[in-house]
């Protein structure tokens, strides 16, 4: 009897847990855009920090074209090692909650490509090479772009 009663309310703060994870690290701050995308919701000081990041993917993609065009391989380690992994910085935990998990899946996974150009340019100094993970890499912009955009809120 006493195994039964202290079950139901574990069981309670389990699925309130898990529901608060859901929320806070996959839903995210989200509502229906009227152009069919998701739209994350945040204050203008966060949306300039989610914009800046993606300036610094293009401006990385711009030199790095530019340096596979001269067959310069470690111009193309160094601008994709500037947007690696590395150079996420600390997200701010309020920013962190707003973003959804598919939204953060691919912000991960671009850093973590780039950072794989960086390492396949140097190693294998094949811009070829480059320009293939490049195009594959261009398609979480694509589809991130495709999925979502960033509104605005008060706070």
């Amino acid at each position: 009897m006493r195994l039964k009663s202290c079950c139901v309310p574990a069981a309670l703060l389990l699925l309130v847990v898990v529901g608060l994870l859901y929320k806070f690290l996959w839903q995210g701050e989200v509502a229906p855009a009227s152009d069919g995308r998701t739209a994350i919701l945040m204050p203008q000081e966060e949306r300039d920090l989610v914009l800046g990041e993606m300036r610094q993917f293009l401006q990385s993609v711009q030199v790095i074209l530019s340096a596979a065009n001269t067959e310069d391989t470690q111009g193309i380690a160094d601008a994709a090692r500037a947007v690696g992994a590395a150079q996420q910085g600390a997200m701010p935990g309020t920013l962190v909650k707003r973003l959804p998990g598919g939204f953060k899946k691919l912000g991960f996974d671009t850093h973590r490509r780039f950072d794989q150009l960086a390492l396949d340019a140097e190693q294998l100094g094949d811009p070829q090479h480059s320009l293939q993970q490049l195009a594959e890499l261009m398609a979480n912009c694509v589809s991130c772009h495709a999925s979502y955009r960033i509104d605005l809120i008060d706070e």
